[in-house]
C-alpha cells in the first residue's frame, strides 16, 4: 500500500521552530518530486516548498523563503521541512505530497500525486 505519513506538528510560539517529518511506504521517494503544501482555516491549499525528483531545484513560497527548509533523507525514505522563524500566519494544517512527474510545476497542489493525512502546525503565544 502506497502511503505518505507526515508527522512532527505541533503548537510553538512566534519565533520557534518545528521540523516535519513525512515518511514513505510502498514506494521510494527518490523517484518521485517531493513537496509540502499547508491549508489553513477557511483557505486554498497552498504549495509551501518543493523539490524536483533529481533533487537539484527548489521552489519556495515567498512567505517562507528564508525560514523553510525542504529535505529529503532517502536511505530513511523520508521528506523533511524544518521551519524556523515561525509566524502566527504560518498555522495550518502541512501536508506532503509526492508526483511521479519531474517537478511539482511552480509547487502547485495537483491530484496527480500521493497526499498524506496532514500534521498541525499552530503558531501562538
Amino acid at each position: 500500500q502506497l502511503q505518505l505519513v507526515e508527522s512532527g506538528g505541533d503548537l510553538v510560539q512566534p519565533g520557534g521552530s518545528l521540523r516535519l517529518s513525512c515518511a514513505a511506504s510502498g514506494f521510494t521517494l527518490d523517484s518521485y518530486a517531493i513537496g509540502w503544501f499547508r491549508q489553513a482555516p477557511g483557505k486554498e491549499r497552498e504549495g509551501v516548498s518543493c523539490m524536483s525528483r533529481s533533487g537539484g531545484n527548489t521552489i519556495s513560497a515567498d512567505s517562507v523563503k528564508g525560514r523553510f527548509t525542504i529535505s529529503r533523507d532517502n536511505a530513511k525514505n523520508t521528506v523533511y521541512l524544518q521551519m524556523n522563524s515561525l509566524k502566527p500566519e504560518d498555522t495550518a494544517i502541512y501536508y506532503c505530497a509526492a508526483t511521479s512527474s519531474p517537478v511539482f510545476r511552480l509547487c502547485v497542489p495537483t491530484r496527480n500525486a500521493y497526499w498524506g493525512q496532514g500534521t498541525q502546525v499552530t503558531v501562538s503565544s
